[in-house]
């Protein structure tokens, strides 16, 4: 029911955010003889962030046409459709060149599978990650759907099937270059963990390497509010509390979901206080017609407010494997295959793909140690293949998005990944995985042996 509730209201809230917005251009229109004027420059000011409060945010785009390479060549940049599931679209950014000497260049980069989160937010929230990793790579990422809007006909999304589907992406990638990089952001660092331990327990080709960032590998290191929440509520009040069924009104209908706008309300009472001073900013900003900031709130707030609702049987599933139960590093997790076959996860198979951990020192979201902890799993990985980095003064967001990302993460990644583009010889003997601060670093000037060639960038 309260679904139904929240979608009467935001109906009966639309023709009200729509006449704040024509409010906020009319009184802010320098055309206008009172437009100068400060007491309607304060009211168009008021009448847009009551329309920004009262609007409905949709999925945003990715909106990357275009980047500049490292060596300074503009290259076009063509978003499509690799792979296309019932709950998931593998999305692939091609790049294109008139340069023969550009274009040789990009067909020799790795290829690097990004898992995106499914946790409430859409894929574009790794839009700069993305960005980045698009002047060095050839970009894929898992672009989730709003379970909103598959039909009951499509069946139920289990965890398991999450887990699936990134071993059916890896093997895509690997049967287009030879092999491919993982980098999991957040959430799926947990399925993605698992996903690669069961490819090596069944003796398949493995990815070179796996960059994990800002996950709950082990959530019972240094718990964060949102730890606490899942840990300390039963599985079953979860069910009973959080989980609703899709208006008619949508493709999905009748699904049980744990919906986006319960999500965006728990990811807001973390911080009130920053948001409410972020919008009180935003206000002040308008006025003096600061147009840098004011936009900038404006981005920030449209991928945050852009929410989707998530399979009722994925999330309690996540909620009782991840924060409850801690099947994955206590070795009691089960996956079933897409031939209904339960396989143990066994991340000490792994030999044979690198692993980099991030954590940011501020994250609020993942702790302190909960990424690292997959060092501790992967036993079978060389320690010369293993490497950890904490990203000082980064919170959760900043691991991947912004100013740390760009300047101290991504150096990280792009070093870890072309450095173990080709498979090396396991080391003789096992040692604790490296720790690194975060610090801007020269990567490496080309792959060691050689690298992975495809016919497309």
């Amino acid at each position: 029911m309260l679904y139904q509730i929240y979608e009467a209201q935001r109906s009966l809230m639309e023709p009200f955010a729509d006449f704040a917005q024509a409010a906020a251009k009319m009184y802010g229109n320098p055309l206008n003889p009172f437009g100068k004027n400060p007491f309607s420059q304060r009211l168009s000011a008021s009448y847009d962030l009551l329309y920004r409060l009262g609007k409905d945010y949709e999925k945003p785009a990715f909106n990357l046409k275009s980047i500049e390479t490292g060596n300074g060549a503009d290259i076009v940049v063509h978003e499509r459709v690799e792979l296309d599931k019932p709950f998931c679209e593998l999305l692939r950014f091609k790049r294109f060149s008139d340069d023969a000497e550009t274009l040789e260049t990009l067909k020799g980069q790795p290829a690097v599978l990004i898992v995106a989160p499914l946790s409430g937010h859409y894929a574009t929230l790794l839009r700069d990650t993305v960005k980045a990793m698009l002047r060095d790579h050839k970009v894929y990422i898992t672009d989730w759907k709003n379970a909103r809007t598959v039909p009951l006909s499509e069946g139920e999304f289990h965890l398991d099937d999450y887990v699936n589907y990134v071993q059916e992406f890896i093997r895509h990638l690997q049967g287009i270059y030879g092999n491919c990089h993982v980098i999991s952001v957040c959430q799926p660092t947990v399925p993605v963990l698992a996903a690669v331990s069961l490819m090596a327990s069944r003796g398949e080709l493995t990815p070179l390497s796996m960059t994990m960032m800002g996950g709950p590998i082990d959530a019972r290191k240094s718990p964060t509010a949102v730890n606490n929440l899942a840990m300390n509520k039963s599985y079953e009040w979860f069910e009973n509390n959080v989980i609703y069924r899709v208006p008619d009104n949508f493709p999905g209908a009748g699904r049980r979901v744990y919906p986006g706008f319960m999500q965006h309300t728990g990811f807001v009472a973390m911080n009130p206080d920053r948001h409410l001073k972020s919008h009180y900013d935003y206000f002040k900003d308008l006025i003096k017609g600061d147009d840098a900031s004011t936009e900038a709130h404006r981005k920030f707030y449209d991928e945050y407010n852009a929410v989707l609702d998530m399979d009722a049987d994925y999330y309690l599933e996540t909620i009782q494997t991840v924060f409850q139960d801690f099947k994955l590093v206590n070795g009691t997790w089960d996956v079933r295959s897409e031939e209904g076959n339960p396989e143990r996860v066994r991340p000490q198979d792994i030999t044979t793909t690198a692993l980099l951990t991030i954590e940011g020192e501020l994250d609020d979201i993942s702790g302190a140690g909960q990424t690292k902890a997959a060092h501790d799993l992967c036993t079978g990985i060389p320690a010369n293949q293993q490497e950890h980095l904490e990203a000082k003064g980064a919170g959760h967001y900043g691991i991947f998005s912004g100013r740390r990302w760009r300047d101290e993460v991504y150096p990280v990644v792009k070093a870890f990944i072309h450095t173990h583009n080709t498979v090396d010889e396991p080391a003789p003997t096992q040692k604790p995985a490296a720790t690194r601060r975060a610090a801007p670093v020269k990567a490496a000037s080309a792959p060691r042996g050689r690298s992975a060639k495809g016919k497309t960038a």
